[in-house]
């Protein structure tokens, strides 16, 4: 069972903050954790997060430093289909080829709507792009029907994906994260965040604003799914990837870089519309809030020891 209780998130600094610093409000009342300071005359800092889970990982120095409950498994919708990515580009099938959308790509499960109707046509490349950019369930679903073997070879290799990236929590049931049976963890999917991140295409694609296509004669304008890319320029987003369902709730994860720092950031299950985006930024602003240098986790349990 979900709970709030039990949170562990480290979050230290060598140097104290300077006098008056602000922190980010909360949005609303939310359990607060505890980042003690390594001085003991220092009181401790208190920092809300409303993410059932998250973990920040600073992706150089390999050091966590937020973590709230990361190995909790919990359903994580449309972050699926940074695996489905993955899988596509391994196969090396020809990006301009010409897929379509057929019935068996519809969401039968939970009648989701799409802009793709049956019978699109598209290539392998604007699949990709719409199922990153704008999580078309569609163009995830033709992807994996035209892997060779068919969806359940995709789906198949999926999971093999992740034992092979050591996502030794993490289930895959389908390529689009429609299923609640597709799960994983916040510390699994800090691994996949870093192999996704390794793909210059994915990277382009999670992060492109919007793009116009052509369907079935007709110029449509897809957006990305995630505000920050769509409307902030004060946020340097390298990779990034919605995600909801109600079981999953709200997801985000993004690689994002934050003075100077390369930070993956993982946020699951995430109550209301804007929650992960409010915790991301707390994050953000807790660390320009600070110096620049080493961080570690709680002395509880030292975050990264594992």
């Amino acid at each position: 069972m979900r709970s709030l209780s039990g949170v562990l998130l480290g979050l230290c600094v060598v140097c104290s903050l300077p006098a008056g610093a602000a922190q980010a409000p909360a949005v609303e009342p939310a359990a607060t954790a505890t980042m003690p300071e390594p001085v003991a005359k220092h009181a401790a800092i208190k920092l809300a997060l409303r993410s059932n889970a998250a973990l920040v990982v600073d992706q150089d120095s390999g050091e966590t430093l937020v973590m709230k409950n990361a190995d909790e498994v919990m359903p994580i919708a449309s972050l699926t289909k940074l695996m489905t990515a993955l899988v596509v580009l391994d196969a090396k099938q020809p990006m301009d080829e010409t897929l379509d959308i057929s019935r068996d790509d519809v969401d039968t499960r939970k009648h989701t709507r799409s802009r793709l109707s049956v019978g699109t046509r598209l290539t392998r490349s604007q699949m990709l792009l719409l199922a990153l950019m704008s999580s078309e369930n569609r163009a995830a679903m033709s992807l994996s029907r035209n892997y060779p073997g068919g969806r359940p070879a995709f789906v198949a290799q999926m999971n093999a994906k992740a034992r092979a990236l050591g996502m030794t929590s993490t289930h895959f049931a389908d390529p689009a994260g429609l299923s609640d049976q597709s799960v994983s963890t916040a510390r699994d999917l800090h691994r996949l965040v870093s192999a996704a991140y390794a793909q210059p295409l994915i990277r382009s694609n999670t992060t492109h604003p919007q793009s116009v296509m052509r369907v079935k004669g007709h110029m449509v304008t897809f957006i990305n799914t995630n505000r920050l890319v769509r409307k902030s320029s004060d946020w340097d987003i390298r990779l990034q990837k919605t995600g909801f369902t109600n079981e999953a709730g709200r997801c985000l994860v993004m690689q994002v870089n934050v003075q100077g720092r390369r930070l993956a950031m993982i946020f699951l299950d995430s109550f209301g519309k804007l929650t992960r985006y409010a915790d991301a930024l707390r994050v953000r602003r807790r660390i320009e809030q600070s110096l620049p240098h080493r961080m570690i986790g709680s002395s509880a349990s030292v975050a990264g020891s594992r």
